[in-house]
């Protein structure tokens, strides 16, 4: 019988998996970065909204916890605009390579925001995952504008991941993660009414795009985030974000599925996503051996 850690942590790879695939549909939607992200997160809301109505789950929270929700929304939302961002500038592949800089980032935030010393290793694998990029950046260079932009949705990324950690086992997946999207949804929205986005333009979504935007909203957003809050209850932030280095691999794999010649790169790209790969493989290894030893 497979205790919680491990169903969980397999649960979290197809999770990852799921979140590749995000990378394909974002790149397949016509839709700018920012109209993408609100019509995602807003289907989502409605749906998980749906969800709790059938499952008759209470969404009731202390308001203070409401504005850490609606802030960590903001978070979400910011890191998923410059992911996008990234892959429209630049290519699917860059981009989710370029996330994998999280695990570094969650390494030297997490002593901060959880109290406990900086563990030697997480901060060697964070810095093999840079080595991983630096090598990427290096025969990429073209691709300068998009590599920023996903590095910074890698750090969002992270804080987000941190984030959660704190509030994982005190409340529901389905109720953190309604609020945060909502929140998500609400900063957006503030932001698109003032500028005048809103427009009869905005809601003029082709089919196509309504179909990959409906996919990406529900099982990639909807299903997905409930779930990764859940596995967070078992999972420290660190092992959750390291674990998400895999969803360059993912979805590098499926991009060439898809978009063929246009996602194919170069040798030196695929040594610096072999090392994440080998980072990621080394740090389940080590913590499997370290329940062992306890």
């Amino acid at each position: 019988m497979l205790s919680d850690n491990i169903k969980s942590y397999l649960h979290l790879h197809f999770i990852v998996f799921i979140w590749g695939f995000t990378a394909v549909l974002g790149a397949l939607i016509s839709l700018d970065a920012l109209p993408l992200v609100w019509f995602r997160m807003s289907i989502a809301v409605v749906l998980i909204y749906l969800y709790a109505l059938v499952k008759k789950k209470s969404l009731r929270i202390p308001l203070k916890t409401l504005l850490a929700f609606l802030v960590a929304g903001l978070i979400i939302a910011l890191h998923w605009l410059t992911f996008f961002k990234a892959i429209k500038v630049s290519n699917v592949s860059v981009t989710l390579a370029c996330l994998s800089t999280g695990a570094f980032f969650a390494s030297l935030l997490e002593p901060v925001f959880f109290g406990r010393k900086i563990i030697g290793y997480e901060v060697l694998f964070g810095l093999l995952v840079v080595a991983g990029l630096y090598i990427i950046f290096r025969f990429e260079g073209d691709y300068f504008y998009g590599i920023a932009l996903a590095l910074s949705s890698a750090f969002l990324s992270a804080v987000f991941s941190i984030i959660n950690g704190k509030y994982a086992k005190l409340y529901s997946p389905t109720v953190i993660s309604f609020y945060e999207l909502l929140g998500g949804v609400f900063f957006f929205s503030l932001y698109l009414l003032f500028s005048g986005s809103f427009t009869i333009q905005f809601f003029n979504v082709s089919v196509s795009d309504w179909l990959w935007l409906f996919a990406l909203g529900s099982f990639c957003t909807a299903y997905a985030f409930i779930a990764s809050v859940q596995v967070m209850k078992f999972l420290s932030p660190y092992t959750v974000m390291l674990t998400i280095n895999m969803e360059p691999i993912y979805g590098i794999i499926l991009a060439v599925i898809v978009f063929k010649e246009k996602e194919t790169m170069g040798l030196p790209f695929y040594i610096g996503a072999a090392i994440i790969l080998t980072t990621v493989i080394l740090n389940g290894i080590l913590k499997n051996y370290k329940r062992r030893a306890k």
